[in-house]
């Protein structure tokens, strides 16, 4: 059987020093927040922070208790991904209303720039923790010094283990993408930079999956899958200057159908009649977008609190990922 995974295969994996390695993962300084955030992941995905098997007793259900104490919410340090937003502001509300209905208080944070923050929070006055999007690996394992349960929202990170919420994405192209190809469509591109998040790395495995089911050719064309947002405008003026345009963007969500038509529009390259779009999420997809799928944001949130209630009862559990499923939203 082997053994543990050692700070010196981490450092032959990355090409850093076992120094390097070892203060990355012991949250010393001496390393960039950059390279611990790629040690991290480099050794979460090795299997270094790979928990021993559970063993729990009989579990115990949310409605034996009358709750009380406070859940602490962690948005990302990003950009659109805050309490305003069209996509997150409803899943924070769904949270609210659940823990309000419970009489739990909620205590909201943005994802502080170093640990100094989370060294002020008292441990024993937090029940748990649910993170809303994409947080930073180094961040999770700050957490984790506070030994307090987490539930993560549309986000999973292979390095740290708990339990997570998410709409089925695989489901919800699959569904998108027979619609399209129902319909005849047989050119197809993928918009969205999947290193982005990992719904959009699934919708981009489904995309793939649906094309080879179908007997479809995969055309994909690679600058359209790892861009810079601030770069869209010549990626695809680059891509496209002298290139055929598919008969369909398929795009990573709704935010994307937007983006794009406005990067053509911008760039000057006419798309209006010659492509037709699909997006996700159903959150203000414009008339260009022929498909798209209803994420039920609000229940996200509320589905989350559930989890991380049955998290705290049942401490010892194997963890879980709940998926909801999405509603297909095509237009004529």
């Amino acid at each position: 059987m082997r053994g543990k995974v050692t700070i010196q295969e981490i450092a032959d994996q990355t090409g850093l020093s076992k120094y390097a390695v070892s203060r990355a993962l012991s949250g010393k300084p001496g390393v960039s927040t950059q390279t611990r955030e790629m040690i991290l992941k480099t050794a979460g995905t090795m299997g270094y922070f790979k928990e021993p098997v559970a063993v729990f007793n009989e579990l115990v259900d949310l409605d034996v208790r009358t709750w009380s104490g406070t859940i602490l919410v962690l948005f990302p340090n990003v950009r659109h991904q805050n309490r305003e937003s069209s996509y997150w502001g409803p899943i924070f509300e769904g949270i609210s209303a659940s823990l309000s209905k419970k009489k739990i208080n909620i205590l909201t944070l943005t994802e502080p720039q170093d640990e100094s923050m989370f060294s002020l929070l008292n441990p024993e006055g937090i029940m748990g923790i649910l993170t809303i999007g994409n947080v930073s690996t180094s961040t999770l394992f700050d957490i984790r010094k506070l030994n307090i349960p987490i539930v993560m929202v549309d986000h999973l990170d292979p390095s740290f283990n708990c339990d997570t919420v998410f709409t089925d994405n695989f489901a919800g192209m699959r569904e998108m993408m027979n619609a399209m190809i129902h319909r005849g469509y047989r050119k197809f591109q993928f918009i969205g930079n999947i290193k982005d998040a990992h719904s959009y790395r699934e919708r981009w495995l489904e995309f793939n999956a649906s094309l080879a089911e179908s007997g479809i050719p995969q055309e994909q064309l690679p600058a359209l899958l790892d861009h810079r947002l601030d770069e869209f405008y010549a990626t695809l003026e680059e891509t496209f200057a002298s290139r055929e345009l598919p008969e369909v963007f398929v795009c990573a969500n709704d935010f994307y159908v937007n983006y794009t038509i406005e990067s053509f529009e911008r760039i000057g390259i006419p798309i209006d009649g010659k492509v037709v779009f699909t997006g996700f999420d159903n959150v203000s997809p414009p008339p260009a977008c022929k498909a798209t799928i209803s994420v039920n944001e609000e229940l996200l949130g509320k589905r989350a609190v559930d989890q991380l209630l049955w998290r705290i009862l049942n401490p010892s559990s194997s963890y879980e990922r709940k998926l909801l499923r999405g509603d297909l939203v095509l237009k004529d």
